[in-house]
């Protein structure tokens, strides 16, 4: 089943990087801590990251906003990251929203709660441009 799913294999070693995170520190700590620590597990797992990419946001070709990221993996994934009691729809929103801002088509949104969890998001630049054919085609 993963074999369809876009970047299933550095999804995988996301996800297993923070597993491996979540069983050393557990919950409680600042998300900038978990951040730290997932940027030494995925590079130990030989995955080029960076963190708090800038992400410009625009409106009629002019720049209104501008986010972070908290980590890029392989230039392929955005990593957003969370340490809350559990995740809501907006948390989903907002990573959907850096990836309409982005050319990247895959997010994993990972939550350092007490009990730990992810959510997949792919948004496909194709997905993007029939949805902007059908409104712009709408009366």
């Amino acid at each position: 089943m993963t074999e369809n799913l876009k970047h299933a294999d550095l999804t995988g070693l996301i996800i297993k990087a923070f597993y491996q995170v979540y069983n050393v520190l557990g919950y409680g700590f600042l998300e900038k801590v978990y951040e730290n620590s997932m940027l030494i597990e995925l590079r130990k797992l030989g995955l080029n990251c960076s963190n708090q990419l800038p992400i410009k946001v625009y409106y009629d070709e002019q720049q209104v906003g501008d986010y972070y990221a908290d980590i890029t993996v392989e230039e392929s994934v955005i990593v957003e990251l969370k340490a809350i009691e559990i995740l809501a729809p907006i948390h989903e929103t907002i990573l959907v929203n850096y990836l309409k801002a982005t050319e990247i088509e895959v997010g994993i949104l990972l939550n350092f709660g007490p009990k730990p969890e992810f959510k997949r998001k792919v948004l496909t630049k194709e997905y993007l441009q029939r949805i902007k054919k059908e409104n712009d085609t709408s009366p």
